[in-house]
């Protein structure tokens, strides 16, 4: 895909996120997580993230039930960590339940370096 595509689908993400997508976004906007600018819809490679926070190479995913043992994910989580991102993954309802718990993980996670990809 070329650079002027994986915008324009970041683009088409950013208007249709989904709920809890807009609800961990609302949480971690205009750096209001500590400080921490995070991006939103962000093309890394061939792929286009939830989240990342550049400056920490940290990486956040949003998922649903299409996402349940996914191969894919597991191919996406290796070139991510290949390009030295973190990834942590969290389902929609998680999200939706318990956002100020959502936040807190991401939050420890930029301020020690964990790593894992485990949720709340």
């Amino acid at each position: 895909m070329r650079e002027n595509q994986k915008r324009n689908r970041a683009r088409e993400l950013r208007a249709a996120m989904t709920d809890a997508e807009r609800a961990l976004w609302r949480c971690l906007r205009m750096r209001q997580l500590d400080g921490h600018r995070f991006r939103r819809q962000h093309p890394v490679g061939p792929y286009v993230v939830d989240f990342a926070c550049l400056p920490s190479r940290l990486v956040v995913e949003v998922d649903g039930g299409q996402h349940s043992d996914s191969v894919d994910d597991r191919h996406r989580d290796a070139f991510l960590r290949g390009c030295g991102f973190r990834v942590l993954r969290f389902w929609n309802n998680e999200v939706l339940g318990e956002p100020d718990a959502v936040c807190e993980v991401i939050l420890r996670w930029l301020a020690d370096g964990a790593t894992g990809g485990e949720g709340v």
